[in-house]
């Protein structure tokens, strides 16, 4: 297993930041001013982008699998490479996501803790209704780690 910081050429992974974001406009706000890493095992399997959001905080903007390799570890990998990466830069992650249960809990085993609520993000931000396992997003809740 090898984990890449991708500096050029981040839009060749469109199709899996697609998957987790599936808006282009939206990934377009964050893929140049974040960090891309690609996580390589016998073949790209996942990957994630961080931005520096203050001196202190970073965000896990899209972290994403190929639908075939979920349930293998890969996206907890890349968590834990990218937690050590940056703890001597900032002091706390966040990430944001849709408010269901199995994202959360894997967020939760990854060391994160609930943090905040964004009222109406997914419906205010996005130009189509978005739907995660047949559940309209509505809401977009926050989860923060501590890296220091």
């Amino acid at each position: 297993m090898e984990i890449k910081r991708i500096e050029e050429n981040k839009k060749q992974f469109m199709d899996l930041l697609l998957l987790a974001d599936e808006q282009e406009s939206m990934i377009d706000k964050y893929l140049e001013r974040g960090d891309l890493f690609a996580l390589y095992d016998d073949g790209l399997k996942s990957i994630c982008v961080v931005t520096g959001e203050s001196p202190d905080t970073c965000e896990l903007k899209n972290i994403a699998t190929y639908e075939a390799w979920h349930g293998k570890g890969y996206g907890s990998r890349l968590i834990q490479y990218i937690s050590e990466f940056y703890k001597d830069k900032y002091k706390t992650m966040i990430v944001g996501t849709g408010d269901l249960p199995f994202i959360l809990h894997f967020y939760e085993k990854n060391g994160f803790c609930l943090s905040h609520r964004i009222h109406n993000f997914f419906t205010d931000n996005y130009d189509h209704p978005m739907f995660e396992d047949g559940i309209q997003l509505v809401d977009m809740v926050y989860l923060k780690k501590e890296l220091a």
